[in-house]
């Protein structure tokens, strides 16, 4: 299973970025799909993620409303939509598929995915 994360970059507070994720090795469309930060020093820290089928999303207290996942399970490509962005958002993004059932139990839990792309960075500059 290969994740490839793609999108990162620099940009200016209140600035936008989507990020994109393409999966392959793995029936896409079976599995829950997440978005994860880490900063330097710092535990890897959940941010979105999206049900196998996107009728489900969770998203982590410091990004909602500001943020959106989506997917694409033609193009096995999950999405994330970065709106109005902060220096507090800088780190590195990591997409990552869900080993099981994602619910309202274990979405956060990065134990619960088992394969993780490379990672994406984005800078948010004040």
């Amino acid at each position: 299973v290969q994740l490839q994360a793609c999108g990162g970059g620099l940009v200016q507070t209140g600035g936008s970025l989507r990020l994109s994720c393409a999966a392959s090795g793995r029936t896409f469309s079976s599995f829950g799909m997440g978005w994860f930060r880490q900063t330097p020093g710092n535990k890897r820290e959940f941010v979105a993620t999206i049900t196998w089928g996107g009728g489900s999303a969770y998203y982590a207290d410091s990004v909602k409303g500001r943020f959106t996942i989506s997917r694409d399970n033609a193009k096995n490509t999950v999405y994330l939509q970065m709106n109005n962005l902060i220096p507090e958002d800088t780190a590195v993004y990591y997409c990552a598929s869900a080993g099981g059932p994602i619910s309202s139990d274990n979405y956060y839990r990065d134990s619960n995915y088992d394969y993780w792309g490379q990672g994406t960075q984005v800078t948010v500059s004040s």
